[in-house]
């Protein structure tokens, strides 16, 4: 990476590196060198660590009056692949990434490698000036998304989530198949699956249409890895 490069980064996250070879590790994709140890895995794994810190304790100051299970819900969303891609894509940092020759083209990173690109800036701003750098950072850049969050919008938007991501990752739209409905009239369930480029994923029941696909929108994304299980709340 030149000089050039560098400066333009810089100014882009609004902050400047003292150790400038914490800058290059982390936009250094383990195809273009030799050892993955020389690339940026190690910071994505510290990373995502600061990040889910930051933004459990920017939830927890926030929302006093919610429960471990919201919180846990909206924390899921803020720090899953799907988001941190979208905020690595909005600074405009996947097309500084260096990759080997091998890989996709910039405009077609996978979420995967400009979601780990963010983690991996978020810990090279940590490991060049602190914990309250990086806290700027991420409050900085998260900030319209801690505004838009709430309880009700992480409850009843795995649909828009699932949509995002199988867009990004599999240029398919996510598609809802009824597979069964039990019950009397007055007081149906209904079970329902998500089916993403014939992909089959977990089926789940809801009391009604839209809450089935709600939960079989869940599933499909712990499935994928984009959110994690919520140990309090299994939508199952």
């Amino acid at each position: 990476m030149d000089k050039d490069a560098s400066h333009q980064i810089e100014q882009i996250l609004g902050y400047e590196f003292t150790d400038t070879t914490l800058l290059i590790k982390a936009f250094t994709h383990s195809s273009s060198v030799d050892h993955r140890l020389e690339s940026n895995e190690r910071l994505e794994f510290l990373g995502d660590a600061v990040l889910s810190l930051v933004i459990c304790q920017a939830l927890f100051e926030k929302f006093e009056h919610y429960g471990e299970g919201e919180l846990t819900k909206m924390k899921s969303m803020l720090v899953s692949r799907g988001t941190c891609a979208h905020v690595a894509r909005h600074l405009g940092l996947p097309k500084f990434l260096v990759v080997g020759k091998g890989m996709v083209s910039h405009k077609s990173f996978p979420t995967s490698l400009a979601a780990g690109l963010l983690e991996a800036v978020i810990a090279a701003v940590y490991l060049d000036s602190g914990f309250e750098a990086a806290r700027d950072f991420i409050l900085q850049n998260f900030a319209t998304l801690l505004e838009q969050i709430d309880a009700e919008e992480a409850r009843g938007n795995y649909k828009s989530l699932l949509q995002q991501h199988a867009q990004e990752q599999f240029s398919a739209a996510p598609m809802y198949v009824l597979l069964d409905e039990k019950g009397p009239d007055h007081n149906k369930c209904f079970e329902s699956e998500v089916v993403i480029d014939q992909r089959h994923f977990p089926s789940a029941w809801g009391a009604n249409k839209k809450e089935a696909e709600q939960k079989a929108a869940y599933n499909a994304l712990v499935e994928l890895g984009v959110i994690q299980k919520s140990p309090v709340h299994d939508l199952g």
